[in-house]
């Protein structure tokens, strides 16, 4: 008990600033509606946070120890040397870094919203009124899949270990920010950095345009592989699924309902044929 009081502590405390800036952030663009809008999403800001605490607390606790072995053993087959990464300026190795991280997560992302996968991606489209919290609106499976996946390529191709926590930390900061609920596109910046706006088209209630921008800071990758998608005319935008949002058990136990199961189709077996009558 006093190991998960330790790392709650220390939860809240990487957490706060998210906090204070995005609460500022709201107040300055909501001002008289700012009750109102918490109001909306409060009950999900809660399902958000338990996702939250049960993911930091208990689940990435229990995997550190086999994604450090997975790191320790990508690490042994760097295919850039040390000495390549040295000579590159410390600013646009942070940038490679978060474009390897990113090209790993938009794949990952694209996978999740295909075939039975989507059962555990679901929950993290589930929000109706998207809010900065929103990003920690995940199932712990996937969780666990972006635990394992998204810090691959850097490890395989060597890039030093600061530039990799500068590249989280900033990728984490942004994948906030673009949850916030603000009807930014960023303008001509938009085009390069995945916006409030394009995220938010990312979460539409509409599932045809819901497979577009799955990045988290840059839109190359959506740009070189055919999925972005301005966001400027669906700013504001209605969020959701069709199956609907859940409190934080629903949503644990939402890949997992009958809906999602995979069935064996079987064929009916053909009605058995009348016997001839015998000639007379």
């Amino acid at each position: 008990m006093d190991v998960l009081l330790r790392n709650l502590a220390g939860l809240l405390l990487d957490i706060w600033p998210y906090a204070v800036c995005f609460t500022a952030i709201a107040l300055a663009t909501k001002r008289a509606r700012i009750v109102e809008a918490i109001r909306r999403s409060s009950g999900e800001a809660t399902t958000n946070a338990l996702l939250l605490i049960f993911n930091a607390l208990i689940l990435v606790p229990l995997f550190v120890a086999p994604v450090t072995a997975l790191e320790h053993w990508l690490g042994q087959y760097r295919l850039v040397s040390e000495e390549s990464w040295a000579a590159l300026p410390g600013l646009l190795t942070v940038i490679l870094a978060i474009l390897a991280i990113d090209f790993v997560a938009y794949w990952r992302h694209r996978f999740e919203h295909a075939g039975p996968i989507w059962r555990f991606h679901a929950t993290h489209h589930a929000d109706t009124t998207i809010h900065w919290l929103s990003v920690q609106r995940k199932h712990p499976i996937a969780r666990l899949m972006s635990l394992f996946a998204d810090l691959t390529l850097v490890w395989l191709i060597g890039v030093p270990v600061w530039a990799i926590f500068a590249a989280a930390l900033i990728r984490g900061w942004w994948g906030y920010f673009i949850h916030a609920d603000v009807p930014w596109t960023l303008g001509p910046l938009g085009k390069v950095l995945i916006s409030p706006a394009a995220h938010r088209l990312h979460h539409i209630r509409d599932e045809q345009l819901m497979g577009h921008n799955f990045g988290n800071t840059f839109t190359l990758w959506d740009r070189l592989f055919g999925t972005y998608l301005d966001p400027a005319p669906y700013v504001d935008c209605e969020t959701g699924i069709a199956e609907g949002t859940r409190g934080f058990f629903g949503e644990l136990a939402r890949p997992f309902e009958a809906r999602y199961q995979w069935r064996r189709k079987t064929t009916p077996a053909p009605a058995e044929a009348e016997p001839e009558e015998a000639p007379a």
